[in-house]
């Protein structure tokens, strides 16, 4: 076991969330540091990992999250810190701009966990996912008397999220007089009218998986959501799982996933518990069959709705930007997915990247970015036009246009199918962190994220103006 002095904090760092502190503050006390990159799927993984420990061993350690930028809107603090929360991170968080507290802990990948002991030592580091965290953490503690009251508590986050009826809303899908959002922050899906009136709430509210009516039924982060006939797919993050919702009946049931992340099992499940799944994000309906961007694990997945059967499509499971059929190339995180005739579009976040799919054969192309490290804010010709963590994307059903929502650079951007460059939508402001799009009657619904909103914009006037949602 490695045990020896840990290195203090940086005196001067940015805290985003929480007052200044320094590891020698807390003596007394263990503390585990979460190098973390809040772009990153494995990263919001762990934190829910840890966020579940904590839950259950209330106040035994202090977690101190340090977010470590990839993108340059990372680097910004407000960006970065709503990026976190998004996740659900409460815990202290200290901004590492410019990578000092990274290399001052000899820090190699996300997410690492650098667990120090009550007496300031560092007593071990779990890198990546998996490792046997829970047995790291209770010897971690081990032999430490019973926590305080105030620990137990917790302090306060400061500048905290305002109470709004969205809260970090994400997955969009819409109808000529429906408009469906996942309200990912407060655990539930929406089916409203274009004007923002509510009409229904699938489920509580609280994080669980429960299936059952609309008023029993559970989600955990919902995200991607794709209709189907008299049917919304939702793509439920948090409990790695697939979801329908019968709109007709309100009933809410599990297609595929146990609640918690795992390798997905290829092959015919006769129970949806068969086979877990890992960070599923984007979904699409298309021949029968849902295909999923499943972002923990950087592959494209498809599910059968008449056989049952999961089959694993397209991805080498690496973070790469590489083009080939099948599992030959490589995604760098798939965030949307948008099927348009035999061609699925995909959104690969944080390769900042459009893909597309050809669902006759799984040949995977790319049709702008340039690899994972490759971002900027451009536009023009294919080869040379730059994304910054694109989010999500749709089609136009009377036009052949992908649009695209350029999270990273707070964009709405165009891209023509069959050749055509990228373009920037002149929109009256710059969007927050937007991650969620759906065309619908000539309009454009869009999931302003960072902003608890869901905006509409009219392309033909150029009008662009909130939903307001309400009971």
């Amino acid at each position: 076991m490695n045990v020896q002095p840990a290195q203090d904090l940086p005196e001067f760092g940015t805290w985003l969330n929480a007052a200044p502190s320094t590891l020698m503050e807390h003596r007394g006390r263990p503390v585990v540091l979460a190098f973390v990159n809040a772009a990153s799927a494995w990263c919001a993984q762990r934190l829910a990992e840890l966020a579940l420990w904590q839950a259950r061993n209330p106040g035994k350690l202090q977690l101190v999250i340090v977010q470590v930028p990839r993108f340059d809107f990372e680097r910004q603090p407000q960006q970065a810190l709503k990026l976190l929360r998004r996740a659900g991170a409460t815990a202290p968080i200290l901004l590492d701009a410019d990578w000092q507290t990274w290399r001052r802990f000899k820090v190699e990948a996300w997410p690492t966990l650098v667990l120090i002991d009550a007496q300031g030592r560092e007593r071990d580091r779990l890198v990546g996912l998996g490792g046997e965290l829970d047995r790291a953490l209770h010897g971690l503690c081990d032999g430490l008397s019973a926590p305080l009251e105030d620990d137990i508590r917790g302090g306060a986050e400061m500048n905290a999220e305002p109470r709004l009826p969205l809260r970090f809303p994400t997955g969009l899908a819409a109808t000529a007089d429906r408009l469906y959002v996942s309200d990912t922050g407060h655990h539930r899906v929406l089916e409203c009218t274009h004007g923002g009136r509510i009409l229904r709430q699938f489920g509580l509210g609280t994080a669980d998986m429960v299936n059952g009516s609309a008023s029993e039924a559970t989600f955990n982060r919902p995200r991607g959501l794709a209709l189907g006939r008299d049917v919304l797919y939702v793509a439920d993050t948090g409990n790695h799982a697939l979801r329908r919702i019968n709109l007709l009946s309100g009933q809410v049931d599990t297609l595929c996933g146990t609640g918690r992340p795992g390798a997905p099992v290829e092959g015919q499940l006769s129970q949806p518990w068969d086979s877990p799944l890992h960070y599923p994000l984007g979904v699409a309906v298309a021949e029968n069959q849902l295909l999923v961007a499943m972002a923990g694990d950087n592959r494209i997945w498809s599910y059968d709705l008449g056989n049952h059967r999961l089959s694993w499509r397209a991805g080498a499971g690496g973070i790469e930007v590489r083009d080939g059929s099948g599992h030959l190339a490589a995604f760098a995180q798939p965030s949307a997915v948008v099927a348009v005739q035999q061609v699925l579009y995909v959104c690969d976040a944080l390769g900042s990247a459009v893909r597309s799919m050809q669902l006759r054969g799984d040949l995977v192309q790319t049709l702008l970015g340039q690899g994972p490290w490759e971002f900027g804010n451009h536009d023009g010709p294919r080869s040379q036009a730059l994304l910054q963590f694109p989010q999500a994307i749709a089609h136009s059903a009377d036009a052949p246009v992908l649009w695209i929502a350029d999270a990273g650079n707070g964009l709405l951007r165009t891209l023509r199918l069959g050749g055509g460059e990228l373009s920037t939508v002149q929109l009256p402001r710059r969007l927050h962190s937007p991650a969620g799009l759906a065309v619908a009657a000539g309009k454009v619904f869009i999931a302003e994220t960072d902003g608890h909103a869901v905006l509409c914009y009219d392309p033909n006037s150029g009008e662009l103006g909130e939903v307001p949602i309400e009971e």
